[in-house]
């Protein structure tokens, strides 16, 4: 059982060091909705939606303020809407988005999660009209988020899906042109994909989950950087090593997860309702002190992206699972480090210096618990590359049997260099030089499946 006086040693993480849950998020299974007629489903899915959200968000609040730390989002993430709205055209999809995007809003919710389909293993009919319809839905609503996986150990990448996508993120960026391409920030691509992700803009509900349920998400870089940094200051005599550094992690992570799941646990007892997963992520804001990338500065490497970057993510995201894990009942979502260039100033910063480059990302994904995430690239980068560039990503989650992800921004006019700012939490940067445009168009062209690996076979 957590104790309360655990909670009180946090302190002066919360109120130096940007301690926060991140996020609280409901997951509603919404297959009971459907129904034969579109305005049906989409009434049944306000009702469900608004009857178990409508003291969410008070509820959030009076827990976050009898305890002194900050829940920044309330979030929702539903059954994966392919499903839901099976049997339906591209119309009916997005009258579904448009009546998640109204019943979110009326319940004062930040963000939804679950406008999605999982075509890993082949393409239905409900999740072909989904995917097609995923720009009208983004771009005509405002707090819908959507995924789509596409690969998975089990089933290989389904390439026929990740040509589809590469269209799909071209023409959202298209459709939000004005905004810089912003309803491409939406929208996310896995292998692998968590079913209990609390995290945007990739969270479900996903099939096998309880009815409805609370997960957690807890972030904290800010107090893990902090930590390190009064360790290397208390025994600079002693020169600490690297594997000292990494139990500083441990210990901090064990701490930041403690809050995570006392805040979850009894927002979830408020409400009645089952506690589901804490998500230990290391999730960065744009704030100053908030920052993966400095972490790995402390570690080491004075820019992030030179040699050793690799090496330094791989230890910080270890030691984060291995503290975490044993400070709560239940760990699930991503849970470990994330590397949304938008999202931290300092890989921002890296991408403006040049010492960052999407190769170098890639190969930090394939230790992290993400992927290729919030990276504007040229709005002139075709589909085909665009596509190629997810058919990589997959590839590493799929033989590594990890979860990864690509969400990148083609913003419409600008080229590698040149800035964009979407605001909030998403963050701004340079936008990131893609090289050999135009060259993998020959393998799109394929499309099929890349079959699934050895190690696949379990049974």
């Amino acid at each position: 059982m957590i104790q309360p006086d655990e909670f009180l040693e946090t302190v002066d993480m919360i109120q130096k060091e940007n301690l926060d849950v991140r996020t609280i998020t409901m997951g509603i299974n919404l297959l009971d909705c459907h129904r034969e007629t579109v305005a049906g489903t989409c009434s049944e899915i306000q009702k469900k939606i608004k009857k178990n959200t409508s003291k969410l968000v008070e509820t959030c609040d009076r827990v976050s303020s009898q305890y002194a730390i900050q829940v920044v989002n309330k979030r929702v993430a539903v059954t994966p809407i392919a499903n839901v709205g099976a049997g339906f055209d591209v119309n009916g999809f997005v009258q579904i988005a448009h009546a998640l995007d109204e019943v979110i809003r009326d319940v004062g919710i930040d963000l939804l999660g679950g406008y999605s389909a999982d075509v890993a293993n082949g393409i239905g009919c409900g999740d072909r009209e989904l995917i097609a319809s995923i720009p009208q839905a983004l771009t005509e609503t405002e707090k819908v988020c959507s995924s789509v996986n596409v690969a998975s150990t089990h089933y290989g990448i389904n390439m026929d899906a990740v040509t589809l996508i590469g269209t799909t993120i071209k023409t959202l960026a298209t459709a939000s042109a004005e905004k810089g391409g912003f309803a491409a920030a939406k929208f996310v691509v896995f292998t692998n994909q968590p079913g209990d992700n609390p995290f945007m803009a990739g969270a479900i509900h996903g099939l096998g989950q309880p009815d409805v349920v609370i997960n957690v998400g807890v972030s904290g870089p800010g107090v893990i950087a902090r930590a390190l940094e009064r360790a290397i200051a208390k025994d600079e005599a002693k020169k600490l090593k690297l594997q000292d550094l990494a139990e500083v992690i441990k210990h901090t992570a064990f701490r930041v997860t403690r809050c995570g799941e006392l805040i979850g646990r009894q927002v979830a007892e408020a409400m009645n309702i089952p506690f589901g997963v804490v998500d230990l992520s290391l999730a960065p804001t744009p704030k100053i002190g908030d920052s993966v990338g400095e972490i790995l500065q402390i570690l080491g490497v004075d820019s992030v992206g030179a040699p050793g970057t690799t090496a330094i993510l791989a230890m910080l995201n270890d030691a984060v699972k291995k503290g975490g894990i044993f400070a709560s009942q239940s760990v699930g979502g991503l849970s470990g480090a994330f590397i949304p260039v938008c999202e931290d100033h300092i890989l921002a910063q890296a991408v403006k210096n040049g010492t960052l480059s999407i190769e170098k990302l890639e190969a930090m994904t394939s230790v992290c618990s993400v992927g290729l995430d919030m990276i504007a690239i040229p709005g002139s980068v075709d589909a085909a590359t665009i596509s190629a560039l997810i058919a990589d990503e997959m590839a590493i989650g799929m033989i590594n049997n990890k979860t990864t992800a690509v969400r990148v921004i083609p913003v419409p006019g600008k080229e590698a260099g040149d800035f964009v700012a979407f605001g909030g939490l998403f963050g701004e940067s340079a936008i990131m030089p893609i090289h050999n445009i135009g060259k993998s168009a020959r393998l799109i062209d394929f499309g099929g499946k890349i079959p699934p690996p050895l190690h696949s076979l379990r049974n």
